[in-house]
């Protein structure tokens, strides 16, 4: 699978969970991430530990997590991830802001389970999401290893979405992109209209010189 775990949680309070049995650790170091995230700060984040990758959605006080095989790349585990926290959100609303740990498990640990196969298994999963790549900003997702982030207990350095951003700069390099065709418009203008003037002065000198004189009297006898 390429999705071997995953969890819903309101800060370090795991509300419901469920385990593929791959990764035996997946839950302990699941809550050594969520305990060391900040809270209050909405989040996309990655981890590595050994092979595999710990990917967090943090959205309005509900985190979710997933661990899958390095091999998953990102785009399909952070899908899962908006699936999973819309679902949550759309089932539970206001309740899992107040719930305590575990209080959606037994209903909540079930959908884990059947998304956590349709995004590992069913090629129609990878497909949506490639059209949602297409259609969306792609984020940028950077990656620290877990086991030196533990090892000298710092707090994690959260390595934040950086979409914001890329939207800004995209919108003020549209801007610039439209300023200089319009630039290059009129500069191509003001060239042809001067080209128009320049001819139109040649065959008026010529003129002259063939018709005897700037009046041109040869020519209008």
């Amino acid at each position: 699978m390429a999705i071997l775990f995953a969890l819903v949680a309101r800060g370090s309070v795991v509300l419901a969970e469920f385990t593929g049995g791959a990764l035996a650790n997946a839950s302990t170091i699941s809550r050594q991430v969520l305990e060391r995230i900040p809270s209050g700060e909405d989040s996309h984040v990655s981890y590595s530990q050994d092979r595999y990758i710990f990917h967090v959605k943090r959205t309005d006080g509900i985190t979710v997590l997933c661990v899958a095989d390095d091999a998953a790349g990102r785009r399909i585990p952070f899908s899962f991830l908006e699936d999973i926290h819309a679902r949550f959100v759309k089932t539970y609303g206001r309740a899992c802001h107040t719930a305590p740990a575990y209080g959606m498990n037994d209903e909540f640990s079930r959908i884990l389970s059947q998304q956590m196969d349709y995004y590992s298994n069913d090629p129609n999963a990878d497909r949506m999401n490639r059209l949602r790549g297409e259609m969306n900003q792609v984020r940028n997702v950077m990656v620290e290893n877990i086991d030196k982030v533990l090892e000298r207990g710092d707090r994690l350095e959260l390595l934040v979405d950086k979409t914001t951003n890329m939207q800004a700069n995209t919108h003020r390099f549209r801007k610039q992109a439209r300023r200089f065709r319009n630039s290059v418009w009129w500069r191509n203008v003001k060239l042809m209209i001067l080209l128009i003037l320049l001819l139109l002065v040649v065959i008026y000198v010529l003129l002259a010189f063939l018709c005897h004189g700037v009046t041109l009297p040869s020519c209008i006898r």
